[in-house]
């Protein structure tokens, strides 16, 4: 977490150096999130419909940028656990997380945008509960890193994004005690106004 905070601000010290655009503003949107599992007796349910906010930053030249992004961000999905009677046990994850994505892109035209980048998410807190809202302790990851990826609209002050997320490494090795390799996946719709 350190190195990729150490690699945020060097990019940032030398973009900002010689860019020619530089804009900051709020940012807020919506997304649909699922957790993927690969581990016997558990599948993924449906997905879930989070949010998003917070603060972004541009910098840059006329066709290639940088934007890292500061948001607070509240997703989750659905697992299915296969119980050996049979029967189907439904757990509803909730995180709410700090996530850092440092995307880069290229401008096509003046208004489109198309963009990729890491993502630094830390775990601010979560609730996994089963039907009857009954807690379950899991031992999920305090950090994880992931990518996203996605295209954006520039409309005057008003950015818009559309990306898709994916984890590189697992959320949690184990549910109920059981093994399972948990990642997450989000379709994200956001948009931003600069505000300079």
């Amino acid at each position: 977490m350190r190195k990729f905070s150490f690699c945020i601000c060097l990019l940032v010290f030398a973009l900002g150096v010689e860019a020619q655009e530089f804009s900051i503003g709020p940012k807020l949107g919506v997304s649909q999130s699922s957790i993927v599992l690969n581990g016997e007796g558990f599948s993924a349910g449906d997905d879930k419909l989070g949010y998003h906010l917070g603060l972004f930053v541009r910098m840059g030249g006329s066709s290639i940028f940088a934007q890292p992004e500061f948001l607070f961000t509240n997703t989750g999905g659905t697992i299915i656990q296969q119980m050996p009677s049979g029967a189907e046990e439904v757990l509803e994850a909730s995180f709410n997380r700090l996530d850092i994505p440092l995307m880069f892109g290229f401008k096509l035209a003046r208004f489109f945008r198309v963009q990729a980048g890491p993502i630094a998410s830390v775990l601010l807190d979560y609730k996994l509960e089963d039907a009857l809202q009954n807690a379950r302790e899991v031992d999920y990851s305090s950090s994880t890193l992931g990518y996203q990826a996605g295209i954006g609209l520039d409309i005057g002050n008003l950015i818009l994004d559309f990306k898709f997320e994916n984890s590189l490494g697992r959320i949690a090795r184990s549910v109920a005690g059981f093994e399972t390799d948990q990642r997450q996946n989000q379709l994200i719709l956001s948009a931003g106004f600069r505000l300079f």
